[in-house]
């Protein structure tokens, strides 16, 4: 079966691949023709990914996929949430983005220290998030939809070359290292995006 992915992320490409396994052509939006950026301004991971599987489809009428992932971290409120690839500006750095993750994170546990000096709160910080997907599958012109959800925390600092995006400073739970620190097999057996492919994959799987 060949699918479209509405990814030029050669990492999340090969992760696909991956979980899907034989059967299965995954091909890229360039692939079929598609070179412009497409359009992602949902307020919701679904609505983004749903976006952009719809323009693919329209585009192409071809059977489809897209992901929308967000990082949510508590102390932020929960952000960058769909902001996540654009966290740090328009142009999708992803070293960038860990900077300034960072540093709002030092900023916020600066201010709850300051207030449990003062007496304003017992609580303290923490470093907890989750990595959260969720993808729009188009087959045969119907609309399905997966989530998945990695739980875990930020480190302080960057650790590891593997993986992509904010990976070298997740640290999945029960783990004690990074995303960027684990092998690909693993991480795709624990990741958000993983969970949420793999729930795809048993539902194409089953419509043979």
């Amino acid at each position: 079966m060949k699918l479209v992915f509405a990814t030029g992320n050669p990492g999340k490409l090969r992760e696909a691949a991956e979980i899907l396994g034989e059967g299965f052509e995954l091909v890229t939006p360039a692939e079929v023709g598609i070179a412009e950026d497409i359009p992602e301004t949902g307020n919701t991971l679904r609505a983004n990914s749903l976006q952009k599987a719809d323009y693919i489809y329209k585009k192409t009428g071809l059977d489809c996929f897209a992901d929308d992932t967000g990082l949510e971290v508590d102390i932020l409120g929960g952000a960058p949430g769909v902001e996540t690839a654009r966290y740090a500006g328009p142009e999708k750095n992803p070293s960038a983005n860990i900077d300034k993750l960072l540093e709002e994170m030092a900023r916020r546990e600066k201010e709850a220290a300051m207030a449990r000096t003062n007496g304003l709160t017992t609580a303290k910080a923490t470093r907890s998030a989750r990595f959260r997907t969720s993808v729009t599958l188009i087959l045969h012109g119907q609309h399905h939809f997966f989530d998945g959800v990695m739980e875990g925390s930020i480190a302080l600092h960057r650790s590891g070359k593997g993986g992509f995006g904010y990976d070298p400073v997740f640290i999945p739970k029960g783990y004690g290292v990074t995303a960027a620190e684990i092998s690909e097999e693993e991480k795709n057996a624990i990741s958000h995006r993983g969970k949420a492919l793999r729930a795809m994959a048993d539902f194409l799987h089953g419509q043979h």
